[in-house]
């Protein structure tokens, strides 16, 4: 994982509509543990989606990596832990990684990549709007 600066945690009971027949969390509903990881982290540093829709922009996933490393089971709770990972170019990048409340482990780690599209026209942006500009300023990013 990258040394970043800012990071956030979420913790997530796992409920049993997010298992499949195993019992076990189904690979799919990490991209969602990853949504809740981003907007946790949103809500903590001012980068909120309805803030990013406000100012006239939307931030679609462009590329998402998983790397599932231990199951997790329905009754169970999960830690997502969402570091920004800084960019020059018009781009939000987060690292993950799943942690098993449980047993400990550590169940998954990925990464997701968000570019800026205007959120009339849906032209992609290539150099970052100001609102992110100042917002990656405050943090020193």
């Amino acid at each position: 994982m990258t040394d970043c600066m800012i990071s956030s945690e979420i913790d997530i009971d796992i409920r049993f509509s997010e298992t499949d027949a195993m019992g076990v969390v189904w690979h799919g509903n990490y991209l969602k543990f990853f949504e809740d990881g981003r907007e946790a982290f949103g809500r903590k540093y001012g980068l909120e989606y309805l803030q990013i829709h406000e100012k006239g922009f939307v931030t679609p996933i462009v590329k998402s990596e998983i790397d599932h490393k231990a199951p997790v089971y329905y009754g169970q709770a999960i830690k997502v832990i969402t570091r920004y990972i800084p960019a020059k170019s018009a781009k939000i990048q987060f690292e993950y990684e799943v942690i098993n409340l449980t047993t400990g482990q550590l169940c998954a780690t990925g990464k997701t990549m968000q570019v800026f599209l205007d959120r009339e026209s849906r032209e992609l942006e290539l150099i970052s709007p100001d609102f992110y500009k100042e917002w990656k300023a405050q943090y020193d990013l």
